[in-house]
């Protein structure tokens, strides 16, 4: 499969100071699921970002099916257009990202802003409602939806716009266990559709599960292994390196116990 995001030699930095990513190397092939993992504050979301081109890179180069992603080259009308049509993102806070008045409204925006016509945009917003099981949230105002019902009309004011490539930063992130088991299924439902699914997580057990290829990012803001799921759940060195993994002690009477303690289920006594 061809790659659809290449990165090569990525930096960047906040104010030309403080490091978030340093010498970043990575290529995403197109239907891939793909997973950027590490501990808050590595440089995640702001890989997610330089991918989506909300910010650019102070050096190295973006590649989009090839082409370079630069502020020159999404000026041109036709190129932005093919890019932002085919990128859609899911930020970890919904609040964030719903603005419009009601929940159709919000599903209404990104077609009409993609130049569809009204009827197509209707269209869409309907069957993306019904698809999701929030058709009951239509006429719903925005700030009266729950944390769980307002992740559902973010995600499904994405959808409407039908990208290519879907960038998710934290799924589980504070949503109720009935949320995140109805987003991880959407997210497997979507990548055996064909989209391409990048996401961020700091939890080991959604890589277990949903079994993407996978970057770990370190503390140091570089990129420690490229490998399977498999691959990197299987080295407790790298994990315990960057945190992912530690020794936890607890005793039980008098008798001192150590073993490690993950994000997810992975205890080795």
């Amino acid at each position: 499969m061809e790659d659809i995001i290449s990165l090569k030699k990525i930096n960047y930095s906040y104010y030309g100071k403080i490091p978030a990513l340093k010498n970043i190397d990575l290529s995403i092939k197109k239907g891939e699921m793909f997973s950027i993992i590490g501990l808050n504050g590595c440089g995640k979301s702001t890989l997610l970002h330089i991918i989506n081109a909300l910010v650019f890179p102070d050096s190295g180069e973006v590649l989009f099916e090839g082409n370079p992603l630069t502020e020159k080259s999404l000026a041109d009308n036709c190129f932005g257009m093919n890019f932002r049509h085919r990128m859609g993102y899911i930020f970890q806070n919904p609040d964030i990202q719903l603005f419009c008045p009601t929940v159709f409204d919000e599903l209404l925006f990104g077609p009409l802003q993609l130049n569809l016509p009204i009827e197509t945009a209707m269209e869409r917003a309907e069957q993306t409602l019904h698809f999701l099981g929030i058709g009951y949230l239509k006429e719903r105002p925005v700030y009266m939806l729950s944390g769980g019902e307002k992740k559902r009309v973010a995600i499904a004011s994405v959808l409407t716009m039908n990208p290519d490539i879907l960038l998710v930063d934290e799924p589980l992130s504070s949503l109720d266990p009935k949320t995140q088991t109805f987003f991880i299924e959407l997210l497997l439902e979507l990548n055996h559709a064909g989209k391409t699914i990048i996401f961020t997580t700091h939890h080991l057990e959604l890589i277990d599960h949903l079994q993407p290829r996978v970057a770990v990012l370190s503390e140091d803001h570089t990129i420690r292994k490229t490998g399977t799921a498999s691959e990197v759940l299987g080295d407790e060195e790298l994990l315990i390196s960057v945190n992912l993994v530690h020794e936890h002690i607890h005793k039980h009477g008098n008798e001192e116990h150590r073993h490690f303690h993950s994000h997810y289920g992975f205890h080795k006594h």
